[in-house]
């Protein structure tokens, strides 16, 4: 089974249930009044989505400004994380 699937398949799927993840921690919060803040994981979890996106891009040959475009993307959600966690 796993000599089936290629490396992009398997990128797709960790960041689908990074997504999944995502929800269901933000469905939890929002029914329960419980667990992390949305805000807390938000920008994390998109610095990490976006890292995996240019992970994506690379093993998919996507041309170099796409895989640029993602890492910016990712330093830029990063750098406000440690910035909203600073401000604390």
């Amino acid at each position: 089974m796993i000599e089936g699937l290629s490396s992009a398949v398997v990128v797709d799927l960790v960041i689908g249930l990074t997504v999944i993840e995502g929800l269901a921690l933000a469905l939890y919060r929002r029914h329960t009044g419980k667990g992390v803040r949305i805000g807390d994981f938000a920008v994390n979890l998109v610095s990490g989505l976006c890292l995996m996106l240019a992970l994506r891009g690379a093993v998919a040959d996507a041309a170099w400004h796409w895989i640029g475009l993602w890492l910016a993307a990712a330093g830029c959600a990063h750098a406000t994380d440690l910035w909203r966690r600073w401000r604390r």
